[in-house]
């Protein structure tokens, strides 16, 4: 992805990082589920993008064993552990100025990746490059569309805040909802669907989630301000509402999907 396109881009470090690890320990066990689902085992070589913080490249090595590969790539790798696992090789760039060999890997993994790129198909280009044919793609991406209040006394503030990051990611010709189009998406390109999960839970204040939401909403107050949807009091209230075990709603959901890119050209 662009370097100047990721909306996290000049985040506090510490606060950053306690949100990558936040989301790693909400959203690891339904990307392993995914993952395992493709089959991955001993001697598989897989690539990671838009690592993050580590932990699903971790977690590949301990499954792909001593006899297989991980490549672990992100713009910025400082967020990585210093020192990873056997069979785990970090890289710091965009996927797509990266001379990897072509059809190289048995699977390719991004979790919220696509939607931070307004050219995705670009970067989309550059993962079924990276995959041998015959081989496993798994894409997990946010649809910011079906985000809504249940209840709670700060209900409309909470709204509000969710149109204002719709109006966020439109401002940069980036799509909210890219997570309802992957299935058609990778279909176009091709590839064999194999598994679609779509989850979109309705959370209590202080759920896992609504807190994720909370620290985004602090580092991004400054973006959600400039869509002119929002005053300073409705990011009060956004925060106050995810803080509120009696306050319900559904910040986003997620979609991923498990494709299979074709054995031969002619499939």
């Amino acid at each position: 992805m662009a370097e100047n396109s990721y909306v996290f881009a000049g985040s506090e470090r510490a606060r950053e990082l306690e949100r990558l690890r936040r989301i790693e320990g909400f959203f690891d066990p339904g990307s392993r589920r995914l993952l395992k689902a493709s089959g991955m085992g001993p001697g598989w070589s897989c690539l990671e993008v838009g690592a993050g913080a580590g932990s699903i490249a971790c977690w590949m090595a301990e499954r792909v064993g001593l006899e297989g590969e991980v490549v672990a790539v992100d713009l910025d790798v400082g967020f990585m552990d210093a020192s990873p696992p056997p069979g785990v090789r970090i890289i710091e760039g965009d996927i797509r100025q990266l001379n990897f060999h072509a059809a190289r890997f048995d699977l390719v993994h991004a979790r919220y990746v696509l939607i931070h790129n307004a050219d995705f198909q670009d970067l989309l280009d550059a993962m079924l490059a990276a995959l041998k044919p015959g081989g496993h793609l798994v894409l997990e991406e946010p649809d910011f569309t079906a985000a809504r209040g249940a209840s709670g006394p700060d209900i409309e503030a909470f709204d509000r805040v969710n149109r204002s990051i719709l109006a966020m990611f439109e401002a940069d010709g980036k799509d909210p909802g890219l997570g309802l189009r992957l299935p058609a998406i990778l279909t176009s390109r091709g590839l064999a669907i194999e598994a679609v999960e779509n989850e979109a839970p309705l959370c209590p204040g202080g759920h896992p989630l609504s807190e994720i939401m909370s620290i985004s909403a602090t580092q991004l107050q400054h973006r959600y301000l400039a869509t002119g949807r929002v005053s300073a009091e409705d990011l009060a209230g956004y925060t106050r509402f995810a803080a509120d075990p009696s306050a319900w709603g559904v910040y986003y959901g997620t979609v991923g999907v498990l494709a299979r890119k074709p054995a031969r050209t002619s499939d």
